[in-house]
């Protein structure tokens, strides 16, 4: 997977949100010379470089419909994940999240399998859960912490 592009309601509110969540400094919405039309979507959108090369982009929720043929649905169906290193830095992450503008759901907790995670949404209701599995390696072979 390279890319993941999110519906949302204001292209530039939502850019500055994923600029203070992510920490990128110049991302800023591009394609504005490019306005929807009856019949053709908007090229207007602001895309983010992760330091493993995942774009995260935000596209408008009618140019996306448009362009794509497809009703989209309103609330989160799916929920975008990231993995941290430990639970300070889940703590961490969660606060600048809650800084950037983000609501954010019920308190952090740790799992009876070991991992500790938090939820949060983005001003557009995209579901984010922050996690932290204590021993590192792949989250499928997560034990509880001692």
């Amino acid at each position: 997977m390279h890319a993941i592009t999110l519906a949302v309601a204001d292209v530039e509110r939502s850019a500055a949100f994923y600029r203070d969540l992510l920490g990128i400094e110049g991302s800023g919405v591009i394609g504005t010379e490019y306005p929807r039309t009856d019949s053709q979507a908007g090229g207007t959108t602001a895309m983010f470089t992760l330091d493993d090369g995942l774009i995260v982009s935000v596209y408008a929720r009618e140019d996306m419909a448009l362009d794509s043929g497809v009703d989209l649905p309103h609330g989160p169906t799916s929920t975008i994940g990231h993995f941290v290193g430990s639970q300070s830095d889940a703590d961490a992450f969660l606060d600048r999240a809650r800084s950037a503008g983000a609501t954010m759901l019920a308190a952090p907790y740790t799992r009876p399998w070991g991992m500790y995670s938090g939820f949060f949404q983005d001003p557009d209701g995209h579901l984010w859960e922050v996690v932290a599995n204590p021993g590192g390696g792949d989250p499928a072979d997560a034990s509880p912490a001692v």
